[in-house]
């Protein structure tokens, strides 16, 4: 028996003793559907105060169990995985993120599906545990100082200069987003980290030649 042959009889021979029932198929996707209700109910907890979808909710829960199923076909059948893998790399997901956390759900969908279709659910289930107390340790800490942008419009296109040092009064470090100056009107955007803003712009609102002074949390605060 030559070196080929015995490589191919071995690779053979593991994707058959992978083989499973249709009684553990079912169990694996069980899990990994409560597992994929749990990623569900985080992501509506984590996005109450903020803007949710239920469609991309629903996704995760879905893709959760998508990808334990795939994974699951993957070791069971060669021929199966090797079309399976052809036609997965022709697939193109374009779908805007339009936060950074949603991403985190997405990747934990994922790797939750894969993990419980690779026959590991206690890893699955010690992964979400997991992921869960961080993000409820880390998402509901207080945080004193949040960054914010603070809009400044003006009458008087004169009060760049003062503008800025009433800012630098209350704050160290800021920085100037958009500066749009015409003939009549003068409009400054800064972006800074403040525990409270009050002070700040009842000092600005008072200043002689200010129309208004507005503040906006910035994108990721709430």
């Amino acid at each position: 028996m030559s070196v080929k042959d015995i490589i191919k009889s071995s690779f053979l021979q593991s994707y058959q003793s992978t083989a499973m029932t249709v009684k553990m198929m079912l169990l694996y996707l069980l899990a990994a559907a409560l597992i994929g209700i749990f990623i569900y109910g985080m992501y509506r907890l984590m996005t109450k105060n903020t803007f949710y979808s239920k469609t991309f909710n629903l996704s995760l829960m879905l893709l959760c169990v998508i990808t334990a199923a795939i994974i699951i076909t993957i070791q069971s059948s060669i021929v199966v995985s090797l079309g399976m893998v052809g036609a997965l790399s022709i697939v193109r997901f374009r779908t805007a993120v339009k936060d950074p956390l949603d991403l985190v759900f997405l990747f934990w969908a994922i790797s939750a599906g894969i993990i419980t279709g690779a026959r590991m659910v206690g890893l699955a289930i010690v992964l979400s545990a997991v992921v869960a107390v961080l993000l409820f340790l880390f998402r509901y800490m207080p945080d004193e100082r949040k960054s914010v942008l603070l809009v400044v419009k003006a009458s008087d296109t004169e009060l760049s200069s003062i503008i800025q040092q009433m800012v630098e009064k209350y704050v160290k470090r800021y920085s100037i987003k958009s500066k749009l100056l015409s003939k009549e009107e003068l409009n400054i955007v800064f972006e800074l980290r403040l525990k409270s803003c009050e002070d700040l712009m009842q000092e600005l609102n008072r200043l002689e030649g200010i129309s208004s002074v507005s503040l906006i949390a910035h994108r990721g605060e709430e």
